[in-house]
């Protein structure tokens, strides 16, 4: 191959990147919206079946053409672990959080996922944080303190916004479930299995869902759709490949533009804008989390 084409190949190559980057950023972001915009039609359990009933669906389809694997019978029990936290209780967490809180600091909380991941791996995975780690840490749970504070009516804890920290904290422990099983399988593969496991767990709540259905206005119903095809089934797809071309804690750092993202299509979608105090809060949360991420930890 001449100099000229293997440029060519090295910046379709960096296209993909960044083009898949962009659809992982941009439709994650648009799930915080998307989640209160279902919430007009639909309680939250019946939003998460039929949001993770679609997204099975496209990625049964999907999963031929991307040669993803049975799964090892031994690893059944973990794997279905992985989507009962990472899929079915994370998203009932948040969704029913997203009730009582805006699109926009549901998505500052739930970004401060990788400071419980630093936790969790301190104690389960044996890795150490550096001081700075630990300043990281109080700054980005003080940010978290403020949006709390500021985010229902008046200055008072809005406990709505503790269901969205336990989704941040359920989501930081499937990645930490996730870990091990990187070694036996490609991460579409383990985004396969946690949502069709998920999916499995979440129909106990499937009684009532047809009723729901039928009752909903339409916009809910496609909002609900639309995050079963695009944030959870090709935003997943997009982001294995964002996996495939760069280390994870590279991957990982892109996903501090979510916040900001969602804030501006929150604010285009259903008119909400962001208050001072989540700005402040998602200021010194996200802060945190990239002091964590750069100086705090031990290499």
């Amino acid at each position: 191959m001449s100099s000229a084409g293997a440029q060519g190949a090295r910046s379709g190559l960096d296209l993909t990147l960044v083009l898949a980057a962009a659809v992982t950023l941009i439709l994650w972001a648009s799930a915080f919206p998307g989640i209160r915009a279902g919430l007009a039609g639909y309680e939250p359990a019946h939003l998460v079946v039929l949001r993770f009933l679609v997204a099975s669906l496209a990625l049964l389809l999907i999963a031929p053409f991307a040669r993803v694997r049975v799964p090892q019978r031994r690893h059944l029990p973990h794997l279905l672990l992985l989507g009962g936290v990472g899929i079915t209780a994370y998203n009932l967490a948040l969704s029913w959080g997203e009730t009582h809180v805006t699109a926009g600091a549901a998505s500052l909380l739930v970004n401060t996922g990788p400071i419980f991941t630093a936790l969790l791996a301190l104690m389960f995975l044996g890795e150490r944080l550096r001081p700075w780690g630990w300043l990281g840490l109080l700054v980005s749970f003080s940010g978290a303190g403020v949006i709390a504070l500021t985010s229902g009516d008046g200055l008072a804890l809005n406990p709505w916004a503790l269901l969205v920290l336990l989704a941040a904290v359920l989501q930081a422990s499937s990645f930490i479930l996730q870990k091990p099983l990187f070694t036996h399988y490609r991460p579409l593969e383990l985004t396969c299995y946690a949502i069709w496991g998920g999916t499995g767990l979440s129909l106990v709540f499937l009684p009532g869902l047809g009723g729901a259905v039928r009752e909903a206005p339409l916009h809910a119903t496609l909002a609900v759709v639309y995050l079963g095809l695009f944030p959870a089934a090709l935003a997943y797809l997009a982001w294995a490949v964002v996996l495939s071309r760069l280390p994870a804690g590279r991957a990982g750092s892109l996903l501090y533009a979510v916040p900001v993202l969602a804030f501006g299509i929150a604010w285009v979608w259903l008119g909400e804008v962001p208050t001072l105090g989540a700005v402040l809060g998602g200021v010194l949360a996200l802060g945190g989390v990239v002091l964590v991420n750069t100086l705090g930890r031990t290499r």
